[in-house]
């Protein structure tokens, strides 16, 4: 049973609640069911607000972010919540991570004089691995244990930064107004945004307003997308007319910022082995204003509708299925549900999937292999591989290629892009540019 909130004094005002008590019940609760990591925390939080339809906006804001505040900080903050001098441990978790008033919530005295206690203790000289509420393994994995100052330092950067929520990113898409025409649109809405350092499209918003009930976002003027990843479009760089593939198009973000390169020419194949993740693309496409788009849901690389236009592609997406460690500010469960055989397993299936895209290349065509993982064995050792078992293939120098296109600072490392939260205040990308010869 979880820890009741104490009885309020007469006139102290009571948090919204539930159907079934107190918002303090409600988070209790939800947080059973994220801890269990049986599935993905947005999922188990939007099936809980779907169950909870009597929950209102401001209810559901600190319910979410106080969920996700412990699950962030999970590791460190068991460790804080055993000298906490009462309440369940979701309890406890719970002080230390609310996002709203805890006086009001329902907290004890007692709980809300450790949680001041406990937020304000030094915990330098704890274990990095504990310090910044990562498994050893992967910990370890980003460089947690380097005897390099340099290294170490970087380390430390890297999952500090992990630690914070990410922010909001847009692409604007150029199909139907300028970067300028989509901020004022927004802003008539009351959202303010500031363009992005790295992408021409990009937008960042503050805060996290209502976007999906603006004129922006309904008539396709602006898509949600990191600008990380708008930067992959921006590298493989598909000309009008051409014929392009997304092998691995999910819900379809990259795939409407390519066709927006296109200009709505030539031809763009959609590929997903999820019919589901290719249905959340309709709506998206249709707002976009592309025409160019064939979404074709594929059994595996293998499928004899991928074989069948060996040879004849010009560019190529190859958005891996991985880890997804670069998105740990977005998605921190990932860490308490990913396993080190998760990722050997991962390993095998984007070794197959390059060699199969790579396939529909005409010589002189390029691919870009891409991950939002942060480790190394799903990123430069998979391209590294692929080369010495593809002699027709080479790698094109990222850094050289942005710096000829007169874009900014590049966020480059050697042949390759690496855009890394710390630096570059995006999700965690690698991308490699493969071109074959003949």
């Amino acid at each position: 049973m979880s820890a009741r909130p104490p009885r309020r004094a007469r006139g102290t005002a009571r948090p919204a609640a539930d159907a079934r008590g107190t918002l303090l019940d409600a988070a209790v609760a939800l947080l059973r069911s994220v801890l269990g990591f049986e599935f993905p925390a947005d999922a188990v939080v939007s099936r809980y607000f779907r169950a909870h339809p009597r929950l209102g906006q401001r209810d559901r804001h600190v319910l979410a972010e106080s969920v996700y505040a412990v699950v962030r900080n999970l590791r460190l903050w068991r460790h804080l919540a055993q000298g906490a001098p009462e309440g369940s441990e979701p309890m406890r978790l719970l002080a230390l991570g609310w996002q709203g008033d805890a006086a009001a919530a329902g907290f004890s005295a007692a709980l809300l004089r450790w949680r001041e206690q406990a937020l304000a203790q030094d915990v330098s000289g704890l274990a990095p691995a504990l310090r910044h509420s990562l498994p050893d393994w992967l910990a370890q994995a980003l460089g947690a244990d380097a005897s390099d100052a340099a290294q170490a330092r970087d380390f430390e950067a890297l999952a500090s930064a992990l630690l914070r929520p990410a922010p909001l990113d847009l692409r604007v898409n150029l199909l139907k107004g300028t970067r300028d025409q989509a901020r004022e649109s927004l802003r008539e809405h009351g959202i303010e945004s500031e363009p992005t350092a790295l992408s021409p499209w990009g937008l960042r918003v503050r805060g996290k307003p209502a976007l999906q009930r603006s004129e922006a976002f309904e008539q396709g003027l602006v898509e949600v997308q990191d600008e990380g990843s708008q930067l992959l479009a921006l590298l493989l760089a598909p000309r009008r007319g051409e014929m392009v593939v997304d092998f691995c198009a999910g819900a379809g973000g990259k795939t409407l910022a390519l066709g927006a390169m296109m200009r709505s020419s030539g031809r763009l194949y959609a590929f997903d082995v999820s019919q589901a993740r290719l249905d959340r693309l309709r709506p998206r496409l249709a707002r976009s204003g592309l025409s160019n788009v064939v979404p074709v849901a594929i059994r595996s690389e293998r499928d004899e509708r991928v074989q069948r236009l060996a040879g004849k592609i010009d560019r190529v997406l190859v958005d891996a299925p991985c880890s997804g460690v670069g998105t740990l500010r977005r998605n921190p469960d990932l860490k308490w549900r990913l396993q080190p055989h998760d990722v050997a397993r991962l390993t095998a299936q984007q070794a197959s999937i390059l060699a199969q895209a790579a396939r529909l290349l005409k010589p002189g065509g390029r691919l870009l292999y891409a991950t939002c993982s942060l480790l190394e064995s799903e990123n430069q050792q998979i391209v590294q591989d692929f080369l010495q078992a593809h002699a027709q293939f080479q790698l094109v120098d990222c850094g050289a290629w942005w710096a000829r296109q007169g874009h900014a600072d590049a966020p480059m490392a050697g042949p390759f892009l690496r855009l890394l939260p710390h630096l570059h205040g995006t999700d965690g990308f690698f991308a490699a540019l493969l071109e074959r010869q003949g």
